[in-house]
């Protein structure tokens, strides 16, 4: 099982809870029956596999966030990378970039990111 790696369920209802976390079993279940028709076992269900990927903790009726939705995020960036461009920034951003020209906005973003990753590593 890969971590970073989610159905667009899974991804739902990841979106779910840490928009309401911290938050009750309880609570989970009646916004799941909600937003996706959902029964509790169901819901149990998917929040095992979440917990599982250590997303979220379930303990005493209680769901905590393990891994905020930026680290996640930042954690399914790099594995995207790794997979996909040879573990290469550089690559990555010219394959990005020959499908939709970077504008000025982009490109001074870019620079400052690089800029600031230079002074931190001085």
């Amino acid at each position: 099982m890969e971590k970073h790696k989610l159905g667009e369920m899974e991804e739902r209802l990841a979106e779910l809870i840490w928009d309401h976390a911290p938050l009750t079993t309880k609570t989970l279940i009646a916004l799941c029956s909600d937003a996706f028709d959902w029964k509790r076992t169901t819901t149990y269900t998917m929040l095992k596999r979440l917990c599982d990927r250590e997303l979220f903790l379930q303990e005493d009726g209680q769901i905590t966030v393990l891994l905020s939705r930026e680290a996640f995020k930042s954690e399914q960036g790099t594995a995207f990378v790794r997979e996909n461009f040879n573990d290469s920034l550089p690559n990555f951003i010219a394959a990005f970039s020959r499908k939709k020209k970077l504008n000025r906005d982009e490109i001074e973003a870019i620079q400052r990111m690089i800029d600031t990753h230079q002074e931190a590593d001085e």
